[in-house]
């Protein structure tokens, strides 16, 4: 079954009691149980629910998992994985992540004791020499946020294995559509399902899916304990959006591979981020682990001043945090997803105050590309 069928019939879609076509929405917070004497399968929400159930498996599938395990937010499935770890554990992660993902590190990990060191996600042998005696995994994020920067997965896997550590990777921005982690040998995938599997805007979600049984176990165990679950207004929203979700994605990412191509030959920008275009210096690799470049990319203008009048003079992309609805979302890093992280460690990672971030939505790419034409055109104006 190929992945638009699956989207659809992949998993139970279908209320097989009823025969309705969309999966009920199970609106309780307990269930009448047959004898006090005996389990079942649900008997209180936190623990489950047949809505929620239905989403975590429709995701599993989609990634070829067995398991999947749906959370209140992205950073509730990042902060799961992560707080997985014991006292005296290290990890060893990507540098250029989401600033949330660095905020959970370095303000609420410390504290329980868990080290990581960041490494140059791009250089293979960064990850191999930062490996201690008390490494127990590597976290990636590929292609990361906001920079697009490419990890070799089956490298980084590779070197895991030969280490015996669990390898975790960030799969939001490629989604199960155009990467398959589990299939290169990772052990965790992670969404936010807030961006392109819901893809409307709509919702805050986050879903984590495994092969590993002993690994699910724990997830759910913090599923549970901490009480980070996914209402199942927002799993049965979810599954709406996964349906049209490879219908949104090949239009979405056609229109970022031409913005991409465009912003590149544009005398105004800097340079353009996206792993989609051959002079992107991790072009081959993405080739190799993900069928598309994706719909996000990212591009720097001279200056400040530059962004501002850029984004003032846009008609079509509106100005907001996240990604991955239908439509085009435009964000300023420095100000937005990696406000949290220092400046200092900011321009570290190269996330500079000209940088942009572009979620490409469902418009017409015609549309898209003229909007940010006469936008460029101010930008133009101005410098001159």
């Amino acid at each position: 079954m190929k992945d638009k069928t699956k989207l659809i019939h992949g998993y139970h879609a279908f209320d097989e009691e009823t025969g309705a076509s969309s999966f009920p929405i199970y609106q309780c917070s307990t269930f009448k149980q047959a004898s006090i004497k005996d389990g079942q399968a649900y008997t209180y929400s936190r623990f489950g629910n047949p809505t929620r159930t239905a989403l975590e498996e429709a995701v599993a599938a989609l990634e070829t998992g067995k398991y999947g395990t749906a959370f209140a937010s992205g950073m509730g499935a990042i902060s799961a994985v992560l707080l997985s770890f014991n006292q005296g554990d290290h990890l060893v992660m990507c540098k250029s992540i989401y600033g949330g993902t660095f905020q959970l590190v370095n303000e609420v990990m410390n504290r329980f004791g868990i080290e990581v060191t960041f490494v140059d996600e791009t250089n293979l042998s960064e990850w191999e020499h930062a490996i201690r005696p008390n490494t127990r995994g590597l976290y990636l994020e590929t292609p990361s946020n906001p920079l697009l920067s490419v990890t070799d997965i089956a490298g980084v896997v590779a070197i895991a294995k030969e280490h015996h550590l669990v390898t975790m990777i960030d799969n939001t921005f490629m989604t199960p559509q155009f990467q398959k982690p589990l299939a290169l040998g990772v052990d965790v995938v992670i969404h936010s399902a807030t961006k392109f599997i819901n893809g409307h805007s709509d919702v805050v979600a986050g879903l984590v899916i495994t092969n590993d049984e002993e690994w699910h176990k724990q997830i759910k165990l913090q599923q549970k304990v901490l009480g980070g679950i996914l209402g199942v207004e927002d799993c049965w929203l979810t599954m709406r959006g996964l349906k049209t979700m490879g219908l949104r994605m090949e239009q979405s990412a056609r229109s970022a591979e031409k913005i991409s191509q465009m912003l590149e030959d544009h005398p105004v920008v800097k340079k353009v981020h996206y792993p989609g275009l051959p002079s992107h210096p991790e072009y081959d690799i993405h080739k190799r682990q993900a069928t598309s470049g994706g719909a996000v990319l990212s591009f720097e203008l001279a200056s400040q001043e530059a962004v501002y009048t850029f984004s003032d003079a846009l008609q079509i992309p509106i100005a907001a945090v996240s990604l991955g609805g239908v439509e085009s979302i435009l964000s300023y890093p420095v100000t937005m997803s990696h406000a949290c992280v220092p400046k200092e460690e900011r321009e570290k990672q190269g996330i500079t105050e000209g940088l942009l971030r572009l979620s490409v939505g469902i418009e017409d790419t015609e549309d898209l590309i003229a909007d940010l034409e006469q936008a460029l055109a101010k930008v133009r104006i101005t410098v001159k």
